[in-house]
């Protein structure tokens, strides 16, 4: 097994080991007791202490996943004792528990970081489910954090999670590749981070202190993509009023990241393909050649090889890109890294919107875990920093889920026609609300729309505009 496979494993960790580990700091005997067998026969290993000062030693010997803190204190207030816990531990979970369950309270100790607060005399069921969903979001907090650190001490890997088996090895073989001068070959579905593998490659090369220059090739005109690629000089062109360097130029000695590059034209293949073989090009209406230096990382989201077969694709060409392939999974067939990457774009859009940290529930992390992801990360991504920037509160629930995730409502809208209706007009309705629900996924970006249903983005197109369907861009709605 990996180094990177047992990062976060605690050492005494086997199937018969406790649920979690559990601080009580509170300096009634009675409330202490209680709380410890209600939790050990759950199958907590629970420590406790009397005052502020006892609990904070005892987190200084050892770690825990969760502490149940009393608001009242003889020695100090809990909320302030609460501030003292988070600088040790900012990732530990802490529930307030008090005689004196005011909203003011209450909105205290959620300010000051806490997971939850609850109020003496307790509901049982109600604290246990609390504990449990503290003691999970700690345990993936540390989990994450644990794995990252030891992930860039591996490979200076920066915004990748996993500890899934299919991620394990891609770092393994991204480690592997990176120091040579290998051309790669990324492939896999829109969304699965294509580009940040093509990063780590860059980071972990004898060229990371060069520029790694990307460029989406399946964006572009052909004779705009090639002026981008190669540059041009003076008057090249109708509009070249003055020459300009490409990217290859610009990513000398460096890496240059073609993405969609099953996209491209054939006469621009022509030329990438010669740039392999002699490192030498020239600008578009130039007359000399020019040597490069530039390291080739590729990405495709469509079967180069069936692209072939169909005579989109040069056979020379794709082996020339084809030296080391690398397959990135799709986010279906890696559900285990979805509870580090909730926690992980929680943290990132909780701290750009400058928004407490926001905080998963167990129902709302069941259906994320449920669904099929056809965006993949990208996808998972945009559902967190939308639910994070419409949360009220620290917790994001089901409700804040969109409908199609969160399970609500029916895959189809109902259909409003008569008993006359024809099947062609039913099947209609069924195609546009297959194209706007792609659509509205993609931030209506057609191109992308057309990639996750693997059809050319011509074909979408003529659909968009047989079925009349109406366009949003930049909050405006234009008929295509």
């Amino acid at each position: 097994m990996s180094e990177a496979a047992v990062i976060s494993r605690r050492p005494s960790e086997a199937s018969s080991s406790p649920l979690g580990y559990v601080l009580i700091i509170d300096d009634e005997a009675a409330i202490r007791e209680s709380l410890e067998t209600l939790l050990q026969i759950e199958g907590y290993e629970v420590e406790s202490a009397e005052s502020g000062e006892e609990g904070l030693a005892r987190l200084g010997e050892r770690s825990f996943d969760l502490v149940l803190l009393d608001l009242a204190l003889p020695d100090r207030n809990g909320i302030d004792l609460l501030a003292e816990i988070g600088a040790h531990d900012p990732q530990l979970s802490v529930i307030m528990i008090t005689a004196y369950g005011t909203v003011e309270n209450a909105v205290k100790a959620m300010q000051a970081g806490a997971a939850n607060f609850v109020q003496k005399p307790w509901d049982n069921e109600k604290l246990l489910a609390d504990v449990r969903a503290a003691v999970a979001r700690h345990r993936a907090e540390e989990e994450n954090i644990q794995l990252k650190r030891a992930l860039k001490q591996r490979y200076n890997f920066e915004n990748i999670v996993g500890k899934s088996e299919p991620m394990l090895k891609i770092f393994d073989l991204v480690a592997q590749v990176a120091p040579s001068r290998s051309t790669v070959l990324l492939q896999g579905e829109s969304g699965t981070g294509k580009e940040l593998i093509a990063k780590a490659i860059h980071l972990n090369s004898q060229r990371r202190d060069r520029s790694f220059v990307p460029v989406n090739t399946g964006s572009m005109p052909p004779d705009l993509l090639e002026s981008t690629l190669f540059g041009h000089v003076k008057g090249a062109f109708t509009s070249a009023i003055a020459s300009k360097k490409g990217l290859f130029e610009i990513a000398d000695r460096g890496t240059l990241f073609l993405d969609e590059i099953g996209t491209m034209g054939m006469d621009t293949q022509s030329k990438i393909l010669r740039v392999l073989q002699d490192r030498k090009f020239m600008h578009l209406g130039g007359v000399h050649e020019l040597q490069v230096d530039v390291r080739i990382i590729a990405a495709t989201n469509v079967d180069l090889k069936q692209h072939v077969r169909e005579g989109k694709f040069r056979e020379d060409l794709f082996y020339r890109l084809n030296v080391i392939t690398i397959d990135l999974p799709p986010l279906r067939q890696r559900k285990e890294d979805i509870p580090l990457l909730v926690e992980f774009f929680l943290n990132k859009y909780s701290e750009e919107n400058e928004r407490p940290k926001r905080r998963i529930t167990p129902e709302a992390l069941r259906p994320l875990l449920a669904y099929s992801w056809p965006g993949n990360v990208r996808e998972l991504e945009n559902v967190i920093e939308r639910a994070v920037v419409l949360s009220s509160g620290l917790e994001i629930g089901p409700e804040l889920l969109p409908d199609q995730i969160a399970g609500r409502g029916t895959a189809f809208p109902v259909l409003e026609h008569g008993v006359d209706a024809s099947l062609f007009d039913i099947m209609e309705d069924c195609e546009r609300h297959i194209i706007v629900d792609m659509l509205e996924k993609c931030n209506w970006n057609q191109t992308e729309a057309a990639e996750r249903f693997h059809v050319p983005l011509s074909t979408l197109n003529q659909k968009i505009k047989r079925l009349n369907i109406e366009i949003k861009k930049k909050g405006r709605e234009l008929a295509v």
